[in-house]
């Protein structure tokens, strides 16, 4: 177990205008970007020939989201990603992380007819970030299926949809490939499958076989990431020079003591959360654990898929926010099949009832940089020190709509946030983990999904009654002074 050390103490002597840590403390080549959706950022949910996703008809299902809120409109950076890009170039950020919305380039999902409309949308977003010098980083999955392909099949749940899922990939390699250059396939199937299947929280919002649905959906997310792969490095790769990966979450699972029962539930914790996808892509198997705990309703992959899947990474995206204690106990208090099979309790307190750190708005969110430093040396000591990008990392303050502007903007708990994980992924690359990048979530404020816009996870705040005009919060400005080396640390609003 982690020696306890007072972050909180910490945070509050902190020196927001200094920076602790440089760009010089990382690689040369070493990337920083900053990250969104397409369905939190774009808007325009009926324009340029898209057709509806999930999350459109989720997120108009009563009781669904928090404050009854969509991303119909977002914060429209499909209107205004000429005034986005700008803003990251001027933060001084090398990548911009975004996703494509399936439905924009197949409305039905099918693959029969391409909507020219969102090929040409994309071409001019990829070329104003080159324009700009700013490396596009491609998802081409972020949980926003076409719900045509769910109404009519299923999604997730029906094999056929790795066949939809590789027409799709190779449409985008095949349209932006030539000035794409990293690829990401799916990310985070672990929130589609238990969120999506298990618990119900997120689209398509299903929980009636929340005991074999959540892993047939995994499967063949597994699957369908692998087709893309392989056509990508069939046909693509080396014309195009371009690399290509899958995004996992990982909380950091630290074991509440020196017990072996702890030690094994936080064991088990990592397998369930990231080997679940990880493992079959390094070993051709899903892991031990997860085995002898599920049996026959853990779906079984063909010799043949075992081949597709084996090695399907050039590298691994991680998405880390945050950290737990665990501690194994009969019966989880966490709701849902997938907790209940790890036997185990994630908890947020030390021994003495302090915080784990600081919380951030969402009651999740605790303030750990420790853990990103373990997670990543974890990755690389389980998993051949396979190359790794940090895909997201970030905190959100909570929006009651009462704040005035001046304090949304003076973010000191975000900056602390930064400071202290950036630190610790520096730590973990002396320690000799291949980490090429890191990812800050996100450029925007924007629709959060279950939370829609109650929570803001933006180095940029988005004025959501005036016009969705957007202002750099302090944040933006110290990752200026950072990315810059103190070359200045203000960015001209126009």
């Amino acid at each position: 177990m982690v020696k306890k050390k007072d972050y909180l103490k910490e945070y509050e002597a902190a020196d927001a205008s200094k920076n602790d840590i440089s760009r010089s403390d990382f690689p040369p080549n070493f990337v920083f970007g900053v990250a969104t959706s397409a369905y939190q950022v774009e808007g325009a949910c009926k324009e340029g020939g898209r057709g509806p996703s999930i999350w459109d008809a989720f997120s108009h299902t009563e009781g669904k989201i928090v404050d009854k809120s969509n991303g119909d409109s977002a914060v429209d950076q499909y209107h205004r990603y000429k005034e986005d890009v700008e803003l990251i170039a001027k933060l001084g950020f090398d990548a911009y992380r975004f996703s494509i919305s399936w439905s924009r380039i197949f409305p039905d999902g099918l693959g029969t007819k391409v909507n020219d409309e969102g090929i040409a949308y994309y071409n001019n977003v990829i070329n104003a970030l080159l324009e700009k010098g700013i490396q596009p980083c491609v998802t081409l999955y972020h949980w926003d299926l076409p719900l045509h392909l769910h109404e009519t099949m299923g999604g997730w749940l029906n094999k056929q949809i790795v066949k939809y899922f590789a027409i799709y990939a190779e449409t985008c390699f095949a349209s932006f490939g030539d000035r794409v250059k990293t690829w990401i396939t799916i990310n985070e199937p672990l929130q589609t499958s238990v969120n999506g299947y298990d618990a119900g929280i997120f689209a398509p919002g299903r929980r009636e076989h929340s005991l074999t649905e959540p892993y047939l959906v995994s499967h063949h997310q597994i699957l369908a990431h692998a087709a893309a792969v392989s056509i990508y490095r069939n046909k693509y790769k080396d014309k195009q020079g371009g690399q290509i990966g899958l995004v996992l979450d990982c909380e950091w699972a630290e074991a509440n003591s020196d017990k072996m029962e702890d030690n094994s539930a936080a064991a088990r914790r990592l397998d369930f959360q990231f080997g679940w996808f990880l493992h079959p892509i390094c070993y051709g198997e899903y892991p031990n654990v997860m085995h002898e705990r599920l049996g026959e309703r853990l779906p079984k992959f063909s010799e043949e898929d075992k081949e597709l899947i084996r090695n399907s990474i050039d590298f691994v995206g991680l998405n880390h926010y945050t950290s737990r204690f665990i501690a194994y106990v009969k019966d989880s208090p966490d709701e849902g099949d997938y907790y209940k099979a790890q036997e185990m309790q994630r908890l947020a307190e030390w021994e003495e009832g302090e915080a784990i750190g600081p919380r951030a708005a969402s009651e999740w969110l605790y303030v750990v940089p420790w853990g990103i430093r373990k997670v990543l040396n974890y990755i690389a000591q389980k998993y051949n020190n396979v190359p790794i990008y940090v895909t997201e990392n970030g905190m959100d303050d909570n929006d009651d709509g009462t704040s005035p502007l001046d304090e949304m903007l003076d973010d000191k708990l975000r900056i602390f946030y930064y400071k202290t994980y950036l630190e610790a992924v520096a730590q973990a690359i002396k320690d000799g983990v291949d980490v090429r990048g890191y990812f800050a979530w996100s450029l925007l404020d924007n629709f959060e999904w279950a939370q829609g816009y109650t929570k803001r996870f933006g180095l940029v705040y988005v004025d959501y009654k005036n016009g969705l005009s957007r202002h750099p919060k302090s944040s933006a400005y110290w990752f200026l002074r950072f990315l810059k080396g103190g070359e200045g640390n203000h960015v001209k609003e126009d």
